[in-house]
């Protein structure tokens, strides 16, 4: 009966001020009091109000800006993006509440949008296109020749093939399920050592694949790219339960 009864009680998460800053704006875009368009306030402002550091207040915008929920714009500020309410709290609580035991599924989700995504790309994609995801890969690979592990790079050269589709929807997608995807890859050691220069070695092929227009090829490269990750990310969850 013991053991059953353990099994009832979960771990308790304590958050951290980043957490608790979007945890604030949650609330205030919940209750209309931010609306998409509106302005925040300047991180000095909200750091002398919440009483915390700079830093802090910095981190929860950068993440935020991420996930495409703010929007810093030159000479205005950061304002609210342009989505609707429960758009910009559903995102939010992916971003707050994820658990471990969603990430496969999450991984899963990702490999279909990005397998098609990647197509669209193939058909529709522009020299300007080419050049954001040649340099997205640029930075990708800097990032990976330091050890360092390169996740956030890592997505934004996946985004970039999402813009190249130009289908929005698709990209609103991506960026859905992507919150604390992240988070989880690097408490899961997705991207531990070697992996960052093999990901730049297949992100290469799926770029010469879409500058050639090769849908077949490309495709095939990018599902074999997140196959293993799929697999990686399976075999840490079945992991996560047996402890």
């Amino acid at each position: 009966m013991a053991n059953n009864v353990i099994n009832n009680f979960r771990e308790i998460q304590l958050e951290t001020p980043v957490d608790m800053i979007i945890r604030q704006i949650r609330e205030l875009i919940s209750s209309r009091q931010l609306n998409p368009g509106d302005k925040l306030p300047s991180e000095r402002q909200l750091s002398e109000k919440l009483k915390v550091g700079r830093t802090y207040v910095r981190d929860a915008i950068k993440k935020l800006e991420f996930y495409g929920i703010l929007k810093t714009l030159p000479q205005s500020g950061t304002i609210v993006a342009g989505l609707g309410i429960a758009a910009l709290e559903g995102l939010i609580s992916g971003i707050l509440q994820l658990e471990k035991n969603d990430f496969f599924s999450l991984v899963e989700t990702r490999v279909l949008l990005e397998v098609e995504a990647t197509r669209l790309a193939c058909i529709r994609r522009t020299s300007n296109d080419v050049e954001n995801i040649e340099e997205a890969l640029s930075v990708y690979y800097e990032k990976a020749l330091t050890g360092s592990s390169a996740v956030e790079e890592d997505f934004l050269f996946h985004l970039k093939i999402a813009e190249a589709s130009k289908n929005s929807v698709t990209k609103s997608l991506l960026l859905i399920v992507t919150p604390e995807i992240i988070h989880l890859y690097k408490e899961l050691k997705v991207c531990s050592d070697g992996i960052s220069l093999k990901s730049y070695n297949e992100h290469k092929q799926i770029l010469e694949f879409i500058k050639e227009k090769d849908e077949k090829s490309a495709m095939a490269i990018m599902r074999k790219h997140l196959s293993g990750v799929l697999e990686f990310s399976h075999s840490k969850i079945i992991n996560f339960k047996k402890n």
